[in-house]
């Protein structure tokens, strides 16, 4: 039995049915390229959902959680381990924080941070304790993530949810400003939306959100679990805003493709926490904090913030280019953080396709492609899986209009079906 057909079949038997999966098994990476269990080649256009941020087993990442590995794993939080003190010391100089709390995952840097701002709103005021979130966003799926999540698809199974709670549509400057009053303890802001299918907010938006925040005596808290860490051409997309947050959330690219996440925070929402308000068993754990710390160094020596501006801006460039002979709309994004519509809505047949050419993307939606390259990426790789990806398009393309003559016919051999 082959490898794929082998997980497939553990998969269905052993594994809870939590993931929609392609049918491909990755064995091997190296820079911005996979391979599969029978040897053929793709261009990563996804990096794990903007996890291998300097690209798959990058030398200088393994060579640190291999010497790591050698010397100690885990001894949890109640003793000093090397590691994660210099990595909390140069992840707060490049993010302009002060303090910082590493835990496992971008879902729970966010529940800390909501944490700390109902315990700020608690402080302040006992009745502070209204979070607002914006329309489409998301920040995870733990139970307080979850509830500042306002997408249907997620939260409809798992209510009731999390109370005190304020939806205000996205970028709708009079309604964010009604919304935030003396009740709110926070304000929880993705710069850009990434899995509604990368939605940058307004500037006019996200400098309102800080006014109020500043007004009401509330905290703002900035989500860049993907926009962070060099996804959009600096450390971090406030820093191109220039809107300071009082807390900054991060993970994803954080560690190098190994599951670290952090919650960050500047001025008094760094004295918020005491000894005993929170922890975490693995978080900032020797072998993860070793690998964030290599990410940062290699991000650092190969200049990767500068290739993240140019390469995105080439890719923008190139997708957009497309719309002369293809049904692309709306490219948007900022750095190597990328996404386009198309019409008609066949972002998920793009998928498929687009392995089979040799090219992983990903679908926020039926009309939706995003793409999150390494940072590492090249020109040359740049335009491989660009062509790729287009020829994925027109075969994608070519299967609809295949789709909707079958159904035309069989409409007209069927009259009881009108």
């Amino acid at each position: 039995m082959a490898l794929l057909e082998e997980l497939q079949a553990i998969d269905e038997q052993n594994v809870m049915a939590t993931y929609l999966r392609q049918p491909v098994a990755f064995v091997r990476g190296q820079g911005a390229r996979l391979w599969d269990s029978d040897g053929k080649e793709y261009i990563d256009f996804l990096s794990g959902i903007a996890v291998t941020s300097v690209g798959h087993c990058h030398p200088h990442v393994v060579r640190a959680i291999q010497q790591q590995a050698e010397t100690l794993l885990h001894t949890s939080n109640l003793f000093y381990t090397e590691p994660q003190f210099r990595l909390a010391q140069k992840l707060c100089a490049v993010a302009g924080m002060e303090r910082v709390f590493f835990c496992n995952s971008g879902a729970e840097a966010n529940e800390c941070a909501l944490k700390i701002a109902r315990k700020w709103g608690k402080r302040k005021r006992g009745e502070k304790a209204d979070i607002v979130t914006v329309e489409g966003a998301f920040h995870g799926r733990l139970f307080g993530t979850l509830s500042v999540t306002p997408q249907k698809k997620y939260q409809e199974h798992f209510e009731p949810l999390l109370p005190n709670v304020v939806i205000v549509p996205r970028n709708d400057v009079q309604e964010l400003e009604k919304a935030v009053n003396q009740r709110t303890c926070a304000v929880i802001l993705e710069p850009i939306q990434g899995e509604s299918g990368v939605h940058p907010l307004h500037m006019e938006f996200l400098q309102k959100a800080r006014e109020c925040c500043d007004l009401q005596g509330a905290l703002l808290i900035f989500d860049e679990v993907q926009t962070g860490m060099g996804r959009t051409g600096t450390w971090f997309m406030w820093q191109q805003l220039g809107i300071k947050p009082d807390l900054l959330t991060t993970a994803k690219g954080l560690g190098g493709g190994l599951p670290i996440g952090a919650c960050m925070a500047s001025d008094e929402a760094a004295e918020v926490f005491e000894r005993g308000d929170h922890g975490s068993t693995f978080g900032g754990g020797p072998l993860v904090a070793s690998a964030a710390l290599a990410t940062l160094e290699v991000i650092e020596q190969e200049n990767l913030l500068q290739n993240a501006r140019v390469m995105g801006e080439y890719l923008r460039e190139q997708v957009s280019s497309w719309r002369n002979y293809l049904p692309v709309q709306d490219v948007r994004g900022v750095g190597l953080m990328i996404g386009f519509d198309l019409k008609p809505a066949v972002a998920r047949h793009v998928v498929r396709r687009g392995l089979e050419e040799g090219v992983v993307v990903n679908a926020t939606s039926n009309a939706t492609i995003r793409l999150l390259p390494p940072l590492v990426l090249t020109k040359q790789e740049a335009d491989e899986g660009l062509l790729r990806l287009q020829r994925a398009i027109e075969k994608a393309l070519y299967d609809y209009e295949i789709e909707k003559a079958l159904a035309a016919n069989n409409e007209s051999d069927n009259p009881d079906a009108r």
